[in-house]
Order: C-alpha cells, then structure tokens, then sequence
C-alpha cells in the first residue's frame, strides 16, 4: 500500500503541480513558434545586420529611440486608410487583431511584456503600415512615396528575422480592407514588394500562391521565394551519395586546375552545377544590403529549418566560403559575371563572404554534395594537379611566364647552336 502514498505525495508537490500545469499549457497540437530573436553566437558576428535602421515592425524592436519616428508615420498610414476606404473609424480593423491576438501571441518564441491592448494596438499599427504599402504596390503608386534609397532601406528592415508580423494577420487585416481582392492579388502584391531584393532568380509569382498557408512572415515569403530547387536539383538531391565533407578549393586553383566558371540564369540563385569541367553559378548581386539580407536568410534557417531538411542559404554560403579566400578570387568570379560587384571592393567583398561563413552548420544532406564530390574528382586527378602546380608555380605573373618563355627560347637556341657545330664538324 506504500505506491498510492508515495505517488499521492507526488501529486501534491508544489514542483510537479507546476511543472504539470506547463506541461497542460503547452499542447503538442498548440502551433510553433516561428519568430525568433537571433541567437548570441550569430549576432555577435555583425550585430547591426540584425538591428532594423527604420521601422519596428512586431514587439522585439518596439520602442527604441531611433525608431521613434517612424511610430508617427504609422499613425499616418492608418489616417489615410481609414480616409481612403471610407470606413468612420479603426474599429473594425481593432475587432480583427482582437480576435487574432491569442494565435499571433504563440507565434513568439520569446515572452512578451505588451498587455492585450498593447499588443492589439501593435499589430493594428504595424499590419496596417504594411498593408498600405501593398495596396499602393496594387496601384503601382509606390514612387510617389518613397525615394529608391529610402524604400530600399524600408524593405530591408521587413526581412529581418526580429522584425516580424505573422503573415495571417497582415492577409487578415489586407482582406478585411480590400474585399474585392482576392488572395492571387495579394500574393502578387507581395511579390512586386520584395522580388527585387532577392540577389537571383526564384520562385514565379503563381507558385506562391499554391503555398500561402505555409508562410509565416515575410522574411519567409522571400525564403519560399528564393529557395525554389529545379528538376535536375530535386534529381541529384534523391541519388543516394557516400558523402565525405571535402571542401573545394578556392576560384583561383580551380582555375589553375583547369576548371572554367560560367554564369547561368538557373532556377534559382542556389541553382549551382558543374558539367564539362565548368561551375555554373547564377549571378549574385553584391551591395549594401546583401549581407543583411544574407544574415537574416541563414539565421532563419538555422532557427527554424530541421536538420533533416536542407538548409538551402547556409549551404549556399559553405560553397561560396569555400570559392572565396581573397581578393582574387573575388576578381575571377566578377570577370565571369558571377559576382556583380557594386560595393566596389573586392577585398571588402571577400571578407563579406567569408565573415558570412561563421558559425553556420549546413545541411545533414548537404545540398552541394554532388557538386563538391565531382569537383574535387576532377581536381584529384594528376595530370590537372600536375596543371595546376605547373600554372601556380611558372604561370602566376607575366614575369614568370615571360622568364619560362626566355628559358625554353635559350634551351632552343643552344640545342641548334649544337646541331650546326656538329653538321659543320662533319662538313
């Protein structure tokens, strides 16, 4: 008879009370967090590509002194919505978020110190500045607002992994706005907002809307639209590969080791192959806001994609980290029009790329497995080591080639000079 005590105790410990309590609050079926503040490990690298320069959107930024100004600008936005659609007040725009507040609450990682009003208001504020922005992308009207420089800036600060709104509350409140458009339209709207700041190709527009239910942000939207594999991807992707982490070596010996670099349109900026002794590499376009961008993609994916799934930014990273150990390199990728390089600066371009590098764990299956394993093939063969030690070693400057040239020309001369004495002894 001492089990039912000892378990009756157990019951009435303060500790597993709690602990059951929690346990209860935390269904399995209750739907996961997906935005997350960035963990220390990565911030720490660059901060400041984290950090949104002027807008808060979502509670984790809310409040700080250099986005104060923006505050009032939403309140704008509001005004001249609520003017535009001739509704009398926000009200039913606030009986919307109401009615989401306990979904879009979960969708935090972290605690949130905003009361309920505090948090509707929030997410009245911040749904609302960004719907405008879609309806003047629907009416093409965009131009008349913002500067290019100053748009580019906004938009960036959209696409950082702390900078969120869930995406149904901004579909939600654009549907209550705009009854007349459907969610194509939107999708649409989205797209023209941000496909600009993908440095490459992805997704077509009528793609994404088969899959709006699984966005979650819209640092997500951009994440489903950029990492789009092709046929021959999701192909090599399946083959079963005994796969060993060899990295591959930097643009300049692959060159030397007879490989050539090519650009290609691809199906997606992460559309990378090699045939025929050439990498084809879609163009990446390199300016002030791709690290950020970069950053916030690979954070992304680091929080929140499985390890069993692939990491299709991180890996992309791990292979451009492996192309890119100087300066040079950079110069070779930017000759063949792989890298467009408007920052102007190679050297600030391959410290960019490499920093990028730090701290990313790729894929379990690594997406560029085929594409490594076929390189270093190549690479492992001896007569393109042979090549490759030849070009390093005599090749690498016009003065050891010009000097290997004097040398084979002196060799020749002596050789005839040798065969004339001897014609001449015999003659």
């Amino acid at each position: 008879m001492a089990l039912p005590v000892e378990q009756a105790k157990v019951k009435e410990d303060p500790v597993a009370i709690s602990v059951n309590e929690m346990l209860k609050s935390s269904s399995l079926a209750s739907p996961k967090p997906c935005i997350s503040k960035v963990p220390n490990y990565l911030r720490q690298v660059n901060e400041k590509a984290y950090e949104p320069q002027l807008i808060s959107i979502g509670p984790y930024h809310r409040g700080k002194l250099h986005l104060k100004a923006m505050e009032e600008r939403k309140i704008g936005f509001l005004q001249q919505l609520v003017e535009e659609t001739m509704v009398m007040n926000a009200s039913k725009y606030v009986m919307k978020m109401r009615e989401l507040e306990t979904q879009a609450r979960k969708c935090y990682e972290q605690p949130l110190c905003l009361d309920s009003d505090e948090f509707v208001k929030m997410l009245l504020l911040d749904g609302c500045f960004i719907v405008q922005l879609i309806r003047l992308c629907l009416k093409k009207d965009l131009v008349n607002y913002y500067t290019n420089g100053y748009f580019l800036a906004l938009i960036q600060d959209f696409l950082l992994v702390e900078n969120q709104l869930p995406f149904f509350v901004i579909w939600e409140l654009f549907s209550v706005i705009e009854t007349g458009v459907d969610q194509g339209m939107f999708i649409e709207a989205v797209f023209d907002m941000f496909f600009h700041r993908v440095p490459g190709k992805g997704r077509p527009k009528h793609d994404l809307i088969s899959i709006t239910s699984e966005i979650k942000h819209l640092l997500d939207f951009t994440y489903h639209h950029c990492c789009h594999p092709s046929s021959s991807e999701l192909e090599a992707l399946n083959e079963t590969r005994n796969f060993d982490m060899n990295f591959i070596r930097c643009a300049l010996e692959l060159q030397e080791s007879g490989i050539k670099f090519e650009t290609i349109e691809g199906n997606s900026m992460f559309d990378i192959r090699f045939e025929n002794k050439t990498l084809l590499i879609p163009k990446l376009n390199i300016d002030d806001y791709t690290e950020s961008f970069l950053r916030n993609l690979i954070a992304f994916e680091q929080l929140f994609v499985a390890d069993r799934d692939v990491k299709h930014a991180s890996d992309y990273m791990v292979l451009m980290d492996s192309l890119i150990d100087s300066p040079k390199d950079v110069e070779i990728l930017c000759q063949h029009g792989i890298i467009n390089n408007m920052l102007g600066d190679d050297k600030a371009v391959a410290a960019m790329i490499n920093s990028l590098g730090i701290y990313v764990c790729h894929s379990h299956n690594f997406y560029y497995s085929g594409v490594f394993e076929d390189v270093n093939k190549h690479c492992s063969k001896r007569w393109n080591i042979w090549m490759a030690n030849l070009k390093h070693n005599y090749f690498n400057s016009p003065w050891s080639l010009i000097s290997l040239m004097a040398a084979i020309l002196l060799l020749l001369l002596t050789v005839l000079q040798t065969v004339l004495s001897v014609l001449s002894y015999y003659q």
